[in-house]
């Protein structure tokens, strides 16, 4: 493997700005690590090598004339989640309803990314819809952990996850609904970062559920994500959810001292189910803080246990409402085994979509159904204001909140394959930051004694990315994975 691709965003900037490396040899390097190494991990739904090498040839001729300046990311490889739209390129959703479909637009943040000079390395596999936790629920085949091949990368944001993890690229993009960022994170040992849910557009992110969905970057070091974040936030007219709120410097407090801050821990995520490894992991790392300068105190998520029950019918809900639209008339598949268009909209949803979105439009149907609204969906929504409550009362005495990102270290693939409730339970700690539309990162901090990664989970107060991504910079100077 060159050995630039192991090198940080920042890393590959400040080599572009010496002129050490030109934006071809970088865009090379990673093309080639890809063709190593990812028929095994099998990160990648679409990569288009041509174009790549395209881009990167133009971005040089401006930079060149002077027609364009060093960004952030300029000249940077990057890859995508397959569920972020890409204008010319393939974005299928992992799912065989949209194999063919090629959008004509780009995302809000896929414009950010290119005006800022980042190059578009491909697209990576995830689960279909962003509806799982291996990536196993692809249509196409699943992904696998760089750390292990035979264990799962994660999900739903998996093939982003592997991507980074394997060195394919130094970056990726990904979505978090329920976890789908932090918990592939955890899982294959990079940072992860879920923004304030109205942080950063979602325009152009084909939706799953959309008052939880959120776009947010997947890096090596705190300090990347920090720099993806800089380039992705901001206000956007075309998304009528994304924040107006000021964006802070977030890479300026890299570095700065957590003295005297204070951290939450709930009681309820260190209480049994989870793993022994990542617990002893987690008490460590809090260790770790208090040398820093930080106080530790045990805090309560009263409505904590009714987490995971609210998500399954409020993102079930959502994404039965917007799944809608996949009748076979406008785009996408549609069936040719079909007499009248009551059959063609029933065969052609049949085929395209897989057991697991079938599973949760029946879910969201239901709970939606005159006679179940008010005992299920209805009722889901108040229980999640009680658990935006819990979050509220908790930073009116902590600074930030941290406990394990995930309850189990990564597991084979195909072992939950068959117990759909065992695979939900993956998402068990992440589900709330979502809910409760609160900015959240993992951070690897330890490595089990099998070799796996293991990650901690870092939450704030809204529109508190900066705070989290201070301390989680704290951490990792001190932690030696």
């Amino acid at each position: 493997m060159n050995e630039i691709c192991r090198w940080s965003v920042r890393q590959l900037r400040d080599a572009l700005k010496r002129r050490e490396l030109s934006v071809s040899e970088i865009a090379r390097a990673f093309l080639e690590r890809f063709n190593e190494i990812d028929s095994e991990v099998r990160a990648f739904l679409h990569v288009d090598p041509e174009r790549t090498m395209r881009q990167a040839a133009e971005l040089e001729r401006s930079l060149a004339r002077g027609e364009k300046k060093l960004g952030f990311l300029t000249g940077i490889p990057l890859a995508v989640k397959d569920n972020i739209s890409t204008r010319g390129v393939p974005t299928t959703c992992g799912s065989r309803i949209l194999k063919e479909y090629v959008p004509t637009y780009d995302a809000t943040v896929i414009q950010r990314l290119r005006l800022d000079g980042a190059l578009l390395l491909g697209k990576t596999n995830c689960d279909e819809f962003a509806m799982g936790s291996s990536t196993e629920n692809s249509a196409f085949f699943p992904s696998r952990n760089p750390r292990d091949l035979e264990r799962v990368p994660g999900g739903s944001s998996g093939g982003s996850a592997a991507a980074v993890a394997s060195f394919q690229v130094p970056a990726a993009l990904g979505s978090d609904t329920g976890g789908s960022i932090r918990q592939p994170a955890a899982f294959c040992g990079i940072v992860g970062l879920k923004p304030t849910y109205g942080r950063v557009s979602r325009y152009g992110l084909i939706a799953f559920a959309s008052s939880l969905d959120q776009i947010g970057p997947m890096t090596r070091t705190v300090r990347d994500a920090a720099v993806l974040l800089q380039v992705l936030a901001g206000p956007d007219s075309r998304d009528s959810t994304c924040s107006r709120a000021p964006v802070d410097n977030f890479v300026s407090g890299i570095g700065k001292d957590v003295r005297g801050w204070k951290i939450g821990v709930p009681a309820e995520w260190l209480s049994g189910g989870l793993d022994p490894e990542i617990r002893t992991a987690v008490e460590s790392a809090l260790k770790v803080l208090q040398g820093l300068g930080c106080s530790v105190r045990e805090i309560r998520f009263p409505h904590q246990k009714h987490a995971l029950a609210v998500y399954y019918i409020i993102a079930p809900s959502e994404a039965s409402s917007n799944l809608a639209r996949y009748d076979g008339v406008r785009f996408g598949h549609r069936s040719e085994r079909a007499n009248s268009l009551e059959e063609m909209y029933e065969a052609t949803r049949s085929e395209g979509f897989g057991p697991e979105v079938k599973r949760r439009i029946l879910i969201g149907a239901y709970a939606l159904s005159a006679g179940y609204y008010d005992a299920y969906y209805l009722k889901a929504g108040k229980v999640r204001t009680l658990i935006l409550q819990d979050f509220r009362r908790a930073f009116e005495a902590v600074d930030l909140i941290v406990g394990p990102t995930a309850p189990t270290l990564p597991f084979r693939l195909g072992e939950k394959t068959t117990d759909p409730l065992e695979m939900y339970l993956s998402d068990v700690f992440t589900v709330t930051a979502n809910l409760a539309g609160v900015p959240g990162l993992s951070l690897p901090c330890a490595v089990s004694k099998s070799g796996l990664p293991i990650g901690l989970q870092i939450l704030g107060p809204h529109f508190q990315e900066g705070r989290v991504l201070r301390l989680a910079h704290a951490l990792e100077r001190e932690l030696t994975l």
